[in-house]
């Protein structure tokens, strides 16, 4: 909890309440369905929820913004911005039902009414989002193939509609079909962990 206030200094009371409680909800619920890996539970606020919270360093979403999380497993990153933008409407989809299970119990042992859950596939879906974020599901150019009929054309934030993508490693050859929209932004300017090294962030206007 502490490495979330290092870097969020202005969290409300109830928010910090709804972090705080995050590692035991997921540590029971990750002793029953296993949506983290083992070892990285006792590093779930570093390697989990700050690496989700880098999209809250990147944008300040519009009250009323839309956010679809494509792939979201136990959560992530779209229950701990769920908490930091209450009044934005996030829908967490996956494809694997014990996955959505997880989330639907998370959520509603948090009282997140500001969030939906589902278990489905990014191509079935239909309704326009303003911003889809995901954490690795895929290579780029696919996940963009799964979801660009996705993004709302309505613009609302102070940056363009489009995706919002964290991955790790060199990402040359998958932005290269993208290198004149995309912009990367290096989490270690966020972070000064060593997780955040080589994570990387990729907002890609559709």
């Amino acid at each position: 909890m502490n490495v979330i206030q290092k870097y969020f200094t202005r969290l409300t009371p109830d928010q910090i309440s709804k972090i705080d409680r995050l590692f035991p909800l997921y540590a029971e619920w990750n002793a029953k369905i296993n949506v983290i890996s083992r070892k990285d539970i006792d590093q779930l606020y570093e390697r989990h929820v700050l690496h989700s919270l880098a999209i809250a360093k990147f944008i300040r979403f519009t009250p009323g913004t839309k956010i679809l999380d494509v792939g979201t497993g136990g959560g992530f990153p779209g229950v701990p911005l769920a908490i930091l933008f209450p009044e934005c409407r996030f829908h967490l989809v996956d494809s694997i039902g014990k996955k959505i299970k997880v989330v639907n119990e998370v959520v509603q042992a948090l009282d997140l009414n500001n969030v939906t859950a589902e278990q489905i596939r990014a191509e079935q879906l239909k309704e326009k989002y303003d911003f889809v974020v995901s954490r690795a599901v895929t290579t780029l150019p696919e996940f963009v193939a799964w979801v660009n009929k996705n993004v709302s054309p309505v613009q609302k934030n102070a940056l363009p509609n489009g995706i919002i993508y964290l991955k790790g490693g060199n990402l040359d050859a998958e932005i290269k079909p993208f290198r004149r929209k995309a912009f990367v932004q290096d989490l270690s300017e966020y972070f000064e962990e060593e997780f955040f090294q080589t994570k990387k962030l990729v907002h890609l206007p559709l």
